[in-house]
């Protein structure tokens, strides 16, 4: 297909679409043209789809016949039905899909976080560069402690950061070097605090109020990062799919996973904000810590398995997604 001709054919029909779909009120006889125009751009968008994808075309007719399908039908209202299958379903689907990355990545960053801190703990140098010994000393003492204030802002900020963080972590995942950075300089840093306290006599204290939140707040970070690097694979290896048919269904899904870890984080953020910085005895905060790890992963296997097994993967149906249209008859 020469898409420029075809473009130069079609583009007067595509434009009075899009004029139709602006126009607040119709006549019948607009109403008829507005219907008509809808199945032939829709025809328009598969033969596109199947001959020439170009992605920036493909999107823009996307757009142009979900604004007219709702103009034709009305726009759909989520329903608290939506919501609950949302959270049941759709979440759980996305991340039953990722929990072999998520494994692979959350041994790779304790991996290298092992490392660094080990370098921190035992290398003089390595030491010294986190500050001086007085520097090190307070931040022991005092400042690595006082960081965790109990309070709903301190919970907040720390959801919303965390949140905007991992949402980026997957964005970029299409880089490929995004998530692995992301990755490597949260492991890094982690482990050199680590291994600054371990230096100090005080690693006891690190893991008491790491663990609490940390527990299910990294393993946020580690689906983050399998949801960006499985984006990245997708267009290395789309296997029988077009790579642009593969990065659109897998980025749509992961995006779902974006948004479900917005809930995920919500949860450490609590436990941050209440649990890990409060007067609890520290094995009471571990177990809180250890608990809500559990649920999630409970949360990932029962679910998502249940939903992956009747054929769900997180991503839209066809005809939300733009594969299921109408055609001319």
């Amino acid at each position: 297909m020469d898409l420029d001709a075809y473009q130069a054919v079609h583009e007067p029909a595509w434009q009075r679409l899009d004029e139709l779909v602006r126009t607040r009120r119709r006549t019948g006889a607009q109403a008829d043209e507005l219907v008509r125009l809808y199945q032939a751009t829709a025809t328009d968008l598969s033969a596109i789809r199947s001959a020439a994808p170009d992605p920036e075309m493909v999107t823009r007719l996307s757009q142009l016949v979900a604004r007219a399908r709702a103009a034709i039908a009305g726009v759909h209202e989520p329903s608290w039905r939506d919501a609950l299958r949302f959270v049941v379903v759709t979440v759980p689907a996305v991340l039953y899909r990722l929990r072999w990355w998520t494994v692979a990545v959350m041994v790779a960053f304790l991996a290298v976080g092992c490392v660094a801190g080990v370098w921190v703990a035992t290398n003089p140098d390595a030491l010294a560069a986190m500050g001086t010994p007085a520097e090190r000393q307070h931040y022991v003492d005092e400042a690595f402690a006082q960081y965790y204030d109990p309070g709903a802002g301190f919970a907040a900020t720390v959801w919303t950061n965390n949140a905007f963080l991992t949402a980026v972590c997957i964005a970029t995942g299409i880089s490929g070097f995004g998530p692995l950075y992301f990755l490597y300089s949260n492991a890094v840093a982690v482990g050199n605090i680590g291994g600054m306290m371990a230096a100090h006599d005080a690693l006891d204290v690190f893991l008491s109020l790491i663990a609490p939140h940390g527990l299910l707040e990294l393993t946020a970070v580690f689906v983050s990062g399998a949801a960006g690097l499985k984006l990245f694979w997708a267009w290395v290896a789309p296997g029988p799919r077009t790579r642009g048919t593969a990065l659109a269904q897998e980025g749509r899904a992961l995006f779902t996973a974006a948004i479900g870890l917005v809930g995920v984080l919500a949860v450490s953020g609590v436990i941050e904000g209440f649990v890990t910085g409060s007067g609890l005895l520290w094995w009471v905060k571990i177990a809180i810590g250890a608990l809500a790890l559990a649920g999630f992963w409970a949360y990932t296997i029962v679910l998502g398995g249940r939903a992956v097994r009747r054929g769900e993967t997180g991503d839209l149906d066809e005809d939300r997604a733009g594969y299921a249209v109408a055609t001319a008859g």
